[in-house]
């Protein structure tokens, strides 16, 4: 309910009415200049419920007024069994929606039990990553075992499940606590400290004194195991559909029901038999929890020099920008038979404008606190607009490999790209610009590959410098005011041998496929032959 956690910290009866009084007086006026029919609704099912619970706060309102919230209450009871509220509550993830308090109504109750289970889970981890750093000889062990395949006795590390026996029989069980859950966080412990130790080694062999790694900590999203959770999909509708978790309560360990939304994408995959479903996580937020469920496939695809051998192979070009986000090219027997530009639509500038606005509140707020994060909702309002775009752009870059069953999707080989010169916010917004392509390059892989398409990274050397028609080197120009003019930053190839002019991007697309052929200057060169050392 909006507001009436504050009646709490006023002292006196009268000022509690007066509270009352102004604040359903200002949200029926806020709500009656609206056009949102929903809006109406929650404000008149919040005044009809101060009507209920505080009627002694309300004697100076009319009577009328007051029938007429309690008759609109019961209606809007009506309206949620008839048409369901909450239609909006889809997630692209399994969420917990009760543990969720923006909607009112979250039992507290049901959250707290998850954090006591996290807080629990916790100080067992912390048993065993000690219990397994003061027997870290015996995560380095060595077994025998026979090799059907080579027929004879060899020896190889010992595995998880191995340490997890000998865990579980060195130390004592309690039995207050599921056997299930005990496992997993010995598991949990196993991977941290195996980890740490390997780490470790790798810093001791480079002989340095700084960048020693820390130990590990014990702190982790829990995983549930078979016999701790309860998932059926579906079977019911969406938003009437419950997951059964195995919690702590602080006494005691039982089930509890939580209402759960899923993405499309979860239970499409759940369906077909090829993607296998693992053990989920819980991860809790600030006001939210959620199940984050791995799903695994098989994929077989040809190698690349499988599909080179091919002499009418496609290959799908992809040139990374900033303005065009994505310029697509699709060749196959040395032609170009399509193309597409993806534009950011407005992301760059929308995005420089809110680190230039963070770059003047860090100039205004001075030397920043260590350990301190400042501007965090607008932080994360520019990682979840980067990530957004990076998820579109991939999803058509895998739709257009899709059409083209056995090709290559071709990328640069960009690695290192730093920003330099100009004001702050302009280095900050090359910056996520520059992580931007990374999440393309990243996402589009994934997609692509669950469709079976093999992905290659290219040598990047003068794909924007050299003409796609002829190879020689061109220059990079732009249009202004009716005059060409000559500048890195152009827009426009021109090319003076062959006369070729094209997008610059368009030129360079063109490019990454000449450059995965090995044509023009990307031809394998041959090295000379040692010469020999002349004599006395």
């Amino acid at each position: 309910m909006y507001g009436l956690h504050l009646i709490s910290f006023l002292d006196s009866s009268w000022q509690k009415n007066v509270f009352l009084l102004e604040y359903c007086q200002k949200l029926s006026i806020a709500a009656s200049g609206r056009n949102d029919r929903e809006h109406q609704k929650t404000a008149m099912h919040t005044v009809a419920t101060i009507a209920y619970d505080h009627p002694k706060a309300l004697t100076n309102m009319d009577q009328e007024a007051i029938l007429r919230a309690r008759e609109n209450k019961c209606s809007l009871f009506s309206c949620q069994e008839e048409r369901g509220w909450g239609r909006r509550l889809a997630r692209p993830n399994s969420r917990l929606i009760s543990a969720s308090a923006r909607r009112g109504g979250a039992n507290t109750d049901k959250r707290a039990f998850l954090d006591a289970t996290v807080q629990v889970l916790n100080a067992a981890r912390a048993f065993y990553v000690n219990f397994f750093l003061a027997h870290a000889e015996k995560l380095s062990e060595r077994v025998s075992y026979y090799s059907e395949k080579h027929l004879e006795m060899r020896e190889r590390a010992i595995s998880a499940n191995e340490l997890l026996t000998w865990a579980e029989f060195h130390t004592v069980e309690t039995k207050e606590h599921p056997l299930v859950y005990r496992r997993s966080v010995i598991k949990d412990a196993i991977g941290k400290v195996r980890a740490y130790l390997s780490n470790r080694s790798t810093w001791e062999q480079t002989g340095k004194k700084k960048g020693k790694p820390g130990l590990p900590g014990a702190s982790n999203h829990p995983s549930l195991y078979q016999g701790t959770i309860e998932l059926t999909v579906g079977e019911a509708d969406q938003h009437e559909r419950f997951v059964r978790l195995k919690v702590y309560t602080g006494a005691c360990w039982t089930w509890v029901n939580y209402p759960v939304h899923s993405s499309c994408y979860f239970e499409r995959r759940h369906s077909e038999a090829d993607w296998e479903q693992q053990s989920p996580k819980l991860v809790l937020r600030n006001k939210t929890a959620e199940l984050h469920f791995s799903q695994t496939k098989e994929i077989r695809a040809k190698k690349v020099k499988e599909s080179k051998a091919d002499p009418h192979l496609v290959t799908v070009a992809v040139d990374l920008n900033v303005k065009n986000l994505a310029m697509i090219t699709v060749r196959q027997d040395g032609k170009i038979i399509e193309t597409v530009f993806v534009t950011d639509r407005g992301l760059d500038h929308h995005r420089y404008r809110h680190l230039k606005r963070l770059a003047k509140k860090q100039w205004l707020s001075g030397k920043p606190v260590k350990g301190e994060h400042s501007n965090q909702q607008l932080w994360q309002h520019v990682r979840r607009m980067n990530e957004d775009a990076a998820h579109k752009v991939a999803r058509i870059i895998a739709n257009i490999c899709a059409k083209y069953p056995g090709s290559v999707l071709l990328f640069e080989r960009l690695r290192k790209i730093k920003a330099k010169g100009a004001s702050k916010s302009r280095r900050m917004n090359r910056r996520q610009a520059n992580q931007l392509r990374g999440k393309i390059n990243q996402h589009a892989k994934d997609k692509a590959f669950a469709q079976g398409v093999v992905t290659v990274e290219v040598n990047p050397h003068g794909t924007s410098q050299y003409c796609s028609r002829c190879g020689a080197k061109g220059e990079r120009f732009s249009i202004l005011r009716g005059k060409r003019i000559k500048a890195k930053w152009g827009k426009l190839f021109g090319c003076p041998v062959c006369h070729y002019e094209a997008n610059a991007d368009l030129n360079a697309s063109k490019n990454v496929h000449c450059s995965f052929y090995r044509e023009w200057h990307w031809q394998p060169q041959k090295k000379a032959p040692p010469q020999a050392a002349p004599s006395g």
